[in-house]
């Protein structure tokens, strides 16, 4: 028997069967999962986002005007859940050692000069990435997201065809290497 559509699936959700939702989530939980973890946040953080965006499907169960883009929609929703979370977390910073549940006193770690430029390093690649087309960051959040997505879920989600994500990756990732080298 082959796959239900997922308008129907979300038809079926919506009425209330349980397999139907169960069948959702399984079909689209690594790319909801990709999307969070592309945005490099923590796992407990990962977690509640991932939640929130299956909620805000429930919410919206009987409102999606295109049922067969749902790959987007929950990309998106995913994505504007991740830069709540990461603009609440800019108000809310504990100090890493405490989180960590690191030795305040002891030197586990690299001394403060090589985590200097570690840092140094981590906001030149974001600035020169900033500087990407939206296309070309969505692109590769999703083709470095982990766990890994194949190529057609990744096509789902951003609604391009399959046989365009290895060039279009190959000329975003020439892009941030030609901007990375403009800054040294």
């Amino acid at each position: 028997m082959a796959d239900p559509s997922t308008s129907d699936l979300l038809r079926d959700a919506a009425g209330g069967d349980q397999r139907a939702w169960d069948h959702l989530v399984e079909r689209y939980s690594r790319l909801v999962w990709a999307v969070t973890r592309g945005h490099r946040l923590a796992y407990a953080d990962s977690a509640d986002v991932f939640q929130t965006t299956w909620l805000r499907l429930v919410e919206h169960l009987g409102q999606l005007r295109d049922p067969e883009h749902l790959a987007g929609w929950l990309s998106t929703t995913a994505r504007h859940e991740c830069l709540r979370v990461l603009r609440m977390g800019r108000r809310e910073r504990p100090d890493e050692d405490v989180a960590a549940g690191a030795d305040p006193q002891g030197s586990a770690g690299p001394g403060p000069e090589a985590a200097l430029l570690v840092d140094e390093e981590r906001a030149t690649v974001a600035a020169a990435f900033a500087r990407l087309s939206e296309r070309c960051q969505a692109l590769l959040r999703l083709v470095v997201a982990e766990p890994g997505l194949s190529y057609t879920e990744i096509s789902l989600a951003l609604g391009v065809p399959v046989g365009s994500i290895g060039p279009t990756r190959g000329r975003c990732l020439r892009q941030l290497k030609d901007l990375l080298g403009e800054r040294g």
